[in-house]
């Protein structure tokens, strides 16, 4: 038997995702709660297999509770089971130790499979949530420079090299207008607001001549 706890501030909720999986013969309803606070509580009692976790609630947070339950049963699969799949809410829970996030739009069936898949080790999330870290991935691991024009890394490297505008201009035989408009677009393109930070930003990057 896979031994649950549902933490959802919602009775109707709760008490619907409760009668459903109580009809599955492998899942055993061990205690539920409606607040993060009281669900850490009954969790780190029962010490449940799985544990189905609301997000926003009164009396703590599911990120809070996650976070409890992990500093003291890390064994325990916790799921998050909830209507938000923003970046305030997504990550944070992540990060505190959930092991699968669903919607609940997700219908019954899917959460108990969820369930059993935790309970074996499988993670399940839901696809616009993967869409967000996938997302997230890419932007962390990207390097904006990439992006720069061969003409924008010139100009990137002259100011990594601490030129004005007009010795730019002089250097790479362009007028001052033009530097301007590089400049701009070598900032917009690195996310910086001066070129101080974009000299800053060419040195961290190995990008400063020789």
């Amino acid at each position: 038997m896979i031994r649950v706890v549902v933490v959802d501030d919602h009775d109707v909720v709760r008490k619907g995702v409760i009668s459903y999986l109580m009809t599955e013969p492998d899942l055993e309803i061990v205690g539920e709660a409606s607040s993060g606070n009281d669900g850490a509580k009954i969790v780190i009692e029962k010490k449940p297999d799985v544990v189905l976790m609301d997000l926003i609630m009164e009396n703590g947070t599911g990120i809070e509770a996650t976070r409890q339950i992990m500093n003291t049963l890390p064994e325990c699969k916790v799921i998050i089971l909830t209507s938000y799949y923003d970046d305030e809410q997504v990550f944070p829970a992540l990060e505190a130790g959930a092991f699968s996030y669903m919607l609940k739009t997700s219908s019954a069936d899917e959460i108990a499979t969820a369930i059993k898949k935790a309970y074996k080790g499988e993670t399940v999330i839901e696809p616009k949530v993967a869409n967000k870290m996938m997302t997230s991935f890419r932007s962390q691991n990207s390097k904006p420079h990439e992006e720069l024009t061969e003409r924008e890394m010139e100009v990137l490297l002259c100011i990594g090299d601490g030129l004005t505008n007009q010795e730019i201009g002089d250097k790479l035989f362009i007028g001052i207008k033009t530097v301007k408009t590089h400049v701009s677009n070598v900032l917009g393109k690195l996310a910086v607001h001066d070129r101080t930070q974009a000299a800053v930003y060419a040195h961290k990057n190995g990008l400063f001549r020789k």
